[in-house]
């Protein structure tokens, strides 16, 4: 009988693990590991790591909205809260709110909690603890520009310009200077990001302002454009007739004007074109207005204006400036129609087509007297007061002298009747005056006389000796007013009335009421 080896199991050898079984076991590992990952995240996204603060507040461990309520408390106060600056030296102070600057606490706690899969630096946080996390702000912006306006006030200085000029010494040329201020840009970022985690005052950047116009730029409009100038005369031919303008004419009135960075020449068009104009009268001829005048019944009529001829003041200007620049020193400049500024059509828009307010007042039997008051109301005769314009009658009298028709007369000068230039025109003054109460105008100034005179209405006289004292009023109307002055025959005197006329269209109704004389003043000798 054979017999057969009983096999020790304690011994048997395992069949080889396959491959395949080995990735599947891995696999599932870590597939486990990364659902425990994500778990863990999960479970901590809404959760502060520990030891994290926010401008000295302890949000660490908390939930997203306890962390938020924590902020409130601790910084609530912060925006409302005065903050030290200091800039070159110079302290101040701004209010976060006011410069429209505030914790925004949810953004502040987002970047402190949650998360990232992919960033295990991120989740190591919660395993050795946090440390600061900067504030996030909300900002705006307009407000922040006019905080940093404000900031920059004490420490600002405005950069000076370099300047050319014509003067009587010559040319005239100041140098450049430098100012100074804030970074704008710069000041913004420390205001955002530094005005709740400051110890101190927060340092403001200061920066230099420069002038736009440098002394370079100087120096070249110098070179370029006032030495050409003033290197002599330059003539203007218009129409085949020619006017030589002096360098003195030349720069009467120029100057440079700073544009797009640079010196501009300027040169005073309507000054050159009246010099031009009076070498050559026969070739420019300035257009006359349309302006009123009295028919022979004594009403308004509009006397049409005149066209003219003459010469554009930038076509001149520009002409003049080019041939400064080359050796001939001539240009040619074109005459062209001057039109009216003021024709028939504006001036009937003005409704000037009734008398609004009229006065008279009794001449005495004093020729001389009577001469000043015919010639002022000659004078004044016409004048057109546009609304809105106040009417001055010194001003449009004078110069009250011989050359100009008036002689001496009586007038009272500190309470004695003497002798004096265009005595009698305060008896113009007082009927101008009346004529135009009763049209509702504006009494602008009028002064009594020192004494009353029964030819005039009480409480209602103004003296004249300008220019220390004038008789004004103001056109409060939408309509024109065209005064009408004459001195002619009439029932209250011998010797003839002052007459004054406002011609407009009626806006005002005026009423009147003259009442019994009171504080009546005894006279008195003065020797």
């Amino acid at each position: 009988m054979t017999s057969r080896p009983v096999a020790d199991e304690r011994f048997a050898i395992p069949e080889p693990v396959s491959r395949r079984t080995l990735l599947v076991a891995g696999g599932v590992t870590a597939v486990l590991v990364l659902v425990a990952y994500v778990a863990i995240c999960v479970g901590l996204s809404d959760r502060v790591p520990r030891g994290t603060t926010v401008a000295g507040v302890s949000i660490g461990g908390m939930s997203s909205a306890d962390a938020r309520a924590a902020l409130d408390a601790g910084l609530g106060a912060a925006a409302t809260t005065p903050v030290p600056t200091i800039a070159d030296g110079q302290k101040s102070t701004f209010v976060p709110a006011e410069a429209g600057l505030a914790l925004d606490t949810k953004a502040t706690v987002a970047q402190a909690t949650g998360t990232r899969l992919t960033e295990l630096g991120h989740l190591w946080r919660y395993v050795a603890g946090a440390g600061p996390v900067d504030p996030v702000s909300t900002v705006d912006t307009p407000m922040l520009e006019a905080a940093v306006d404000a900031l920059e006030q004490p420490v600002f200085v405005e950069p000076v310009d370099a300047t050319v000029a014509f003067g009587e010494n010559g040319l005239q040329v100041t140098p450049a200077v430098d100012g100074k201020g804030l970074d704008a840009k710069a000041t913004m970022q420390v205001l955002t990001e530094q005005w709740l985690a400051a110890d101190g005052p927060l340092e403001l950047p200061v920066v230099v302002k420069a002038p736009v116009i440098t002394d370079a730029i100087a120096e070249q409009a110098v070179a370029e454009q006032a030495t050409p100038l003033l290197a002599g005369p330059v003539t203007v031919v218009v129409s085949g007739s020619r006017a030589t303008l002096s360098v003195a004419q030349l720069t009467a009135g120029a100057g440079f004007v700073p544009t797009d960075g640079a010196l501009v020449l300027v040169l005073d068009g309507p000054v050159l074109v009246r010099e031009v104009a009076t070498q050559l009268p026969n070739v420019i001829d300035d257009a006359s207005d349309a302006r009123f005048d009295f028919d022979a019944s004594g009403r308004p009529v509009i006397i049409d204006g005149v066209p003219g001829s003459s010469v554009a003041p930038e076509a001149l200007s520009d002409g003049i400036i080019e041939a400064s620049k080359t050796p001939a020193r001539t240009t040619t400049v074109p005459l062209v129609r001057a039109d009216p500024e003021h024709s028939r059509a504006d001036l009937e828009r003005l409704g000037v087509q009734q008398v609004v307010g009229q006065f008279s007042t009794p001449l005495t039997s004093e020729p001389r007297r009577t001469k000043n008051i015919a010639n002022g109301a000659s004078i004044i005769n016409g004048t057109l007061v546009r609304p809105g314009e106040t009417f001055s009658l010194g001003g449009t009298l004078s110069p009250i002298d011989a050359t100009h028709g008036f002689v001496e007369a009586g007038v009272i000068q500190n309470g004695i009747h003497t002798d004096g230039m265009g005595g009698g025109l305060s008896q113009l003054s007082t009927t101008t005056f009346n004529a135009a109460f009763e049209s509702g105008m504006e009494l602008v100034e009028h002064k009594p006389h020192s004494e009353w005179f029964n030819r005039y209405p009480e409480g209602r006289e103004s003296t004249l000796s300008y220019p220390g004292t004038d008789m004004k009023w103001k056109n409060n109307t939408p309509y024109g007013a065209l005064v009408k002055a004459w001195v002619g025959p009439c029932d209250k005197s011998g010797y003839g009335c002052t007459f004054v006329q406002i011609w407009s269209t009626k806006h005002w109704t005026v009423e009147s009421q003259t009442f019994e004389r009171r504080n009546i003043v005894a006279p008195v000798t003065k020797h």
